[in-house]
């Protein structure tokens, strides 16, 4: 019997494949399917530049705001007082 592991049957599906479909329309398939993926990967790093841009802003956020706190804290060291 024909299985999915035997090699005959995807040789016979891809015939009918190329006699359903033709040979044109599959190249057209695989020539969109590549951009796809191009284009998919595109997006990614553009989300990650995008993710990376505002990982910055909000580490100079902060260390904006580090700094404002400690210019608004009073400089001098406090004493303890001892009975």
């Amino acid at each position: 019997m024909f299985g999915f592991d035997s090699p005959w049957h995807w040789l016979i599906l891809l015939l009918i494949i190329v006699l359903v479909f033709g040979t044109s329309k599959l190249g057209k398939v695989g020539t969109d399917l590549s951009s796809a993926i191009r284009n998919f990967k595109k997006g990614l790093k553009e989300g990650e530049a995008e993710d990376e841009a505002k990982n910055k802003d909000a580490d100079v956020e902060h260390l904006e705001a580090d700094d404002k706190e400690s210019a608004t804290t009073d400089k001098t060291p406090h004493r303890e007082h001892h009975d």
